[in-house]
């Protein structure tokens, strides 16, 4: 089973165990490249940057950890998911859209926190 992070899986797993059993049963874990630049983003407005990058590249080294850039494919998923959630008047982060395009074109199940994923239901999610 292909498994995509958001980033507040991502976080919920390293502070609290939260995801653990979905993380360690997943055949390819998959961090896409808008989720790297928020948590990076988020470490550097805390104050153990340098802890928080070192778990993060010791995730990132293992063999079963894929990091999905966003490539010309995407850019159609997103732009079609974008539209859709214009028409329903229910918009979401920008950055959510990439995350949902890459978990839409990689197959995975996207762990997630954030509900609003669900106005996209042809992205599996999981929600907490």
């Amino acid at each position: 089973m292909t498994v995509v992070l958001d980033t507040n899986a991502y976080s919920e797993w390293v502070r609290d165990g939260l995801w653990a059993e979905e993380i360690e049963t997943a055949t390819l874990l998959v961090i896409p490249a808008p989720v790297l630049g928020e948590l990076r983003d988020g470490f550097l407005k805390g104050t153990r940057a340098a802890m928080n990058e070192k778990v993060l590249s010791a995730l990132l080294e293992s063999t079963m950890v894929a990091v999905a850039s966003i490539g010309e494919s995407t850019t159609h998923h997103y732009a079609r998911f974008k539209n859709e959630l214009r028409k329903m008047g229910k918009p979401i982060p920008t950055n959510d859209i990439w995350i949902a395009a890459i978990a839409h074109e990689v197959g995975g199940i996207l762990l997630t926190s954030d509900a609003h994923f669900k106005y996209l239901p042809q992205v599996k999610t999981k929600l907490r």
